[in-house]
């Protein structure tokens, strides 16, 4: 399965409970007891990766290892879980997550290179900035026709895995944040904090 593949097709496929769609990328998280063990895993994946080591990126942490593949490659995912279940290694599916910053413009395309040049970001497509090394969040542009009032013009979006999304939702209201539509959900909810700052969660359903 490549990147041609849809997030519901992928979730679909056998062997991927380990792994979420979370926008472009599938992403799965290994907790890990210590940045040895986080190693091991980490050679292991590079044995079993083959040609698909070109799209998979691996963030390394003592606490743990998240494994992100920029192709919905079921059999690539396969074999990451596969190797993890041999070194004793369960996913939390829980701590799956892509975080975007995104920023309502009425001239989206004069302002982009100010923040691309500003970041040090990269670009994709004309209205969305990205961090090379995935330090930082990804960096949107809405283009809007007449400025919007009443609201702030920038807001977060948070992509979890689909089966994580109420829980989030949830526990953010029960924070202290208020909901300000579900009228798309499951494909975004829309929440602000108590003045008024707004984030959306989001899955990859609806999106295919």
């Amino acid at each position: 399965m490549g990147d041609r593949v849809t997030a519901g097709e992928f979730h679909s496929a056998e062997g991927v409970e380990d792994w979420r769609s979370v926008y472009h990328l599938v992403s799965a998280h290994f907790p890990t007891e210590s940045l040895t063990d986080g190693t091991a895993f980490v050679g292991a994946i590079e044995r079993v990766a083959g040609e698909g080591a070109e799209y998979l990126a691996v963030d390394l942490r003592a606490a743990g290892v998240t494994v992100s593949l920029g192709r919905r490659d079921a059999g690539l995912a396969r074999r990451i879980s596969g190797a993890a279940a041999e070194l004793g290694l369960r996913a939390d599916p829980t701590v799956v997550q892509v975080v975007n910053v995104n920023a309502d413009a009425l001239v989206g395309a004069e302002v982009l290179p100010f923040w691309r040049a500003v970041l040090g970001y990269g670009q994709i497509g004309d209205d969305y900035l990205f961090d090379p090394l995935r330090r930082g969040p990804a960096v949107g542009f809405q283009q809007m026709d007449v400025a919007r009032v009443g609201r702030n013009r920038i807001h977060v979006d948070v992509a979890v895995g689909h089966d994580q999304a109420e829980t989030r939702v949830t526990a953010a209201l029960a924070a202290g944040g208020r909901l300000v539509s579900d009228a798309h959900a499951p494909k975004w909810w829309v929440l602000a904090d108590a003045e008024g700052n707004e984030v959306c969660v989001a899955t990859w359903m609806g999106r295919d």
